[in-house]
C-alpha cells in the first residue's frame, strides 16, 4: 500500500512529540528561522516585490531539499516511514505549546502573576507587562487555540497533501509569517509576501480545527454556534475559526483588546454571552488541544488514504 510508510512514519512522529515535545537545543525550526534571519538581512528591502522573492527563496530551499530527501527514498518504505517520523516529530509542536501553557497555568493558580508575565511571551507575542490574571489567562487560552490549528492541524494536513515535502515547507511558511509577516514599520511591504501566503497555507487546516474541535467538545452544539456565528469576526482569515470554535467549547469568552508591544487592536469578541476566561481553563484548553490532535491525525492519516487510492485507481 502506496499509504503505508506515510501512515506508520506520522503515528510515529506524532508519538515521539507527545513524548519528548520540541527539543530545547538544536531544534531544525531554530535553525532555519537563523538562516532566515541571515538571508533577510542581505534581502531586506522596504518592497513588496523583495519580500516575495525572499519567501520564495527561503520556502522554496526547504520544500526543494525535503522533496530530494524524498525522492531518495521513495524505493524502501522503512526509509520513507523514517522520512516522514522525522518530519512529523520537527514540525508538530503540541506538547511543547500545552507545555508552556501550563506552566503560565500553575504560576497563576500559585498567585505568582509577575511570573507568568515574565513566561508569556514564551507563547504569543502580546505585551504582558500591563495583563492582570483574567488578561494572562485569556491570552494563554487564545494563543493554544491559534497555534492547535497553526503547530499541530494544519502541518497534519499539508503532510496529507504533500507528504514530509508539504510538512517542512508549511512550517518554513509559517515560521516567515512570525519572523517577518506582522504590521511593524519594517515589515509592512518586506512581509506582506510571506504573510498572505501563510494565510493561503492555514485555510484549510484552520476550519479542519473548527471542525474537530465542534466534534472534540462536552457540548459540539454550542461550540458549533459560536463558530458559525462569530468565527469571520476575527481579522485574521484563519485565527478566527479556531478560537471562536474553543470559545464556544469551553463555554468562555475570547477576544477584545490586544496589545503588542506598542501597537494596540481591538478585536471582536467571541462568545460574547459567555463568562471570561478562568484560570482553570487553561488546563482545560490544554485538554481540548490535545484531543483535537488526535483527531487531526486520524482525519489525515483517513484523508492520505483516500487519495493514495485514488491515484492507484
Amino acid at each position: 500500500m502506496r499509504a503505508a510508510p506515510y501512515l506508520v512514519g506520522a503515528i510515529a512522529g506524532h508519538l515521539a512529540d507527545a513524548r519528548f515535545g520540541d527539543p530545547r537545543r538544536g531544534h531544525p525550526v531554530a535553525l532555519f528561522g537563523a538562516a532566515a534571519s541571515r538571508l533577510e538581512r542581505r534581502m531586506w528591502r522596504d518592497d513588496r516585490g523583495a519580500g516575495a522573492a525572499y519567501t520564495a527563496l527561503a520556502v522554496g530551499a526547504v520544500a526543494g531539499g525535503a522533496a530530494l530527501a524524498a525522492r531518495a527514498v521513495r524505493r524502501s518504505p522503512a526509509a520513507s516511514a523514517g522520512l516522514t517520523a522525522a518530519a512529523v516529530f520537527t514540525v508538530l509542536g503540541g506538547t511543547s505549546l500545552t507545555r508552556e501553557a501550563r506552566t503560565i497555568g500553575r504560576s497563576l493558580a500559585d498567585g505568582d502573576l509577575t511570573a507568568a508575565r515574565e513566561r508569556l511571551p514564551h507563547l504569543c507575542g502580546r505585551d504582558p507587562s500591563g495583563l492582570d490574571e483574567q488578561q494572562v489567562a485569556r491570552a494563554v487560552v487564545e494563543s493554544v487555540a491559534e497555534n492547535t490549528a497553526d503547530a499541530v492541524v494544519n502541518a497534519l494536513v499539508w503532510g496529507a497533501l504533500a507528504g514530509a515535502p508539504g510538512l517542512l515547507a508549511f512550517r518554513a511558511v509559517n515560521t516567515l509569517d512570525a519572523m517577518v509577516g506582522h504590521r511593524s514599520a519594517r515589515y509592512r511591504r518586506f512581509g506582506w509576501a510571506s504573510a498572505r501566503l501563510d494565510d493561503v497555507a492555514g485555510w484549510p487546516g484552520a476550519r479542519l480545527t473548527a471542525l474537530l474541535t465542534v466534534a472534540a467538545a462536552d457540548s459540539p452544539a454550542r461550540a458549533w454556534r459560536v463558530w458559525r456565528r462569530d468565527g469571520s469576526a476575527h481579522p485574521s482569515p484563519n485565527a478566527g475559526q479556531a478560537e471562536s470554535a474553543f470559545a464556544g467549547a469551553l463555554g468562555v469568552r475570547l477576544g477584545g483588546t490586544l496589545r503588542y508591544g506598542e501597537r494596540v487592536e481591538h478585536r471582536p469578541v467571541l462568545g460574547a454571552e459567555l463568562p471570561p476566561v478562568a484560570v482553570p481553563d487553561i488546563e482545560r484548553a490544554c485538554r481540548l488541544s490535545r484531543r483535537v490532535g488526535v483527531l487531526a491525525l486520524a482525519a489525515t492519516l483517513a484523508g492520505r488514504a483516500v487519495l493514495a487510492g485514488r491515484r492507484r485507481g
